[in-house]
């Protein structure tokens, strides 16, 4: 096993596992045998490829299992799926016995997640999560929610998991670009909180792209381990789990202008890492050759879509309705050196916006 991990706050303590052929093996063990109703949420497509490994633990529950899917994508999250996805749960029987299993990427587990912190007033989820991106960030740290107009996951609640089951298995049928959009979250943290995790991950682009072991499943693992270390010592975003944010304040700004269309969201959170590490050199507080190897690691990943069109003032307007906004006030969080940050606000319009136009 590469490794069980847990997220440990002051009201529960739940597995992380993380291994090849972990959910046939690890999933019967989460399902508590009482649950009345156990809601499946995926989508159609994720269901098809890789259902079949969810039967070792279903079969118990027999016509138990409903299996509910969930049209995906950016534009489907919001309430009114949430509702949708609700209402047949109690037409299906559902009751405060229920389980749901979010099974599939990041707005799956996210919707999912949100589901079951609100059905019944909050009943349990188990988070199995299908692309890079929800293994080593959505799926774990209780954060759920749905979009607005306004922006990303501006509803939405702290709704724990009672584990988490991460197969690298799953990962092979994902596109190149879904594999690269999940390493950009993965280098995200080995900026914010490991060199020795950034520096594997600038020396290996192509083996880990390629997902080679024990390159691939090592990133991932490690990734793991340093959100679940995160979340345990501030499971709500009061102090430093918002490390958690670097690139997400522009990068959040820049899936809203683009009205979630373009691009998927580690390729934002990409772009986001790349301004923040622009304007942590401009406000020096970053050497300007550690900002060239965080650049040059985050591009030899691959380039993100083309930004023609998008602009420094369009992107200047979004942030303030971004939800890391407090009392007016973005704030960023910016690299010091590999594997450390500060978190700074204040920061004035004009450095702010020559580092998101270094960045187009």
């Amino acid at each position: 096993m590469l490794g069980e991990f847990f997220v440990e706050t002051s009201q529960v303590r739940y597995p992380v596992m993380v291994k090849r052929g972990s959910i046939e093996q690890s999933l019967p063990e989460l399902i508590p045998r009482k649950a009345h109703r156990v809601f499946v949420i995926t989508e159609e497509m994720v269901w098809q490829m890789h259902g079949h490994r969810l039967a070792p633990a279903l079969a118990a529950f027999g016509d138990r299992v409903k299996v509910l899917h969930f049209p995906g994508g950016e534009s489907r999250k919001r309430l009114s799926e949430v509702e949708a996805l609700t209402d047949q749960m109690v037409a299906d029987g559902g009751d405060r016995s229920s389980v749901v299993i979010g099974f599939g990427g990041g707005i799956v587990t996210d919707v999912a997640g949100f589901a079951a912190a609100v059905f019944m007033r909050g009943v349990p989820v188990i988070q199995v999560p299908t692309t890079l991106l929800a293994q080593v960030d959505a799926a774990v740290g209780g954060k759920t929610g749905v979009n607005l107009v306004g922006g990303k996951n501006l509803v939405g609640s702290f709704h724990q998991p009672v584990g988490v089951i991460i197969d690298p298995d799953v990962l092979g049928t994902l596109a190149v670009r879904e594999v690269r959009a999940g390493l950009y979250e993965v280098l995200k943290h080995g900026v914010i909180r490991s060199a020795e995790l950034f520096t594997m991950m600038e020396q290996h682009p192509l083996q880990i792209l390629g997902q080679q072991t024990p390159y691939f499943d090592q990133a991932i693992a490690d990734s793991v381990r340093i959100k679940c270390e995160v979340v345990s010592a501030d499971e709500k975003e009061g102090d430093l789990r918002r490390i958690l944010n670097f690139g997400h304040t522009i990068g959040h700004a820049l899936e809203a202008e683009t009205q979630y269309k373009l691009l998927l969201h580690g390729e934002a959170v990409a772009f986001g890492m790349r301004a923040a590490t622009h304007l942590a050199v401009r406000l020096s507080t970053l050497e300007p050759e550690t900002g060239t190897r965080i650049i040059e690691a985050i591009e030899s990943y691959g380039a993100i879509p083309s930004l023609d069109g998008i602009t420094s003032d369009a992107l200047m307007a979004r942030l303030i309705s971004d939800k890391k906004t407090v009392g007016g006030e973005v704030h960023f969080v910016l690299p010091t050196k590999i594997g450390a940050t500060t978190i700074r606000k204040n920061v004035p319009d004009d450095a702010i916006r020559a580092a998101i136009e270094a960045s187009l």
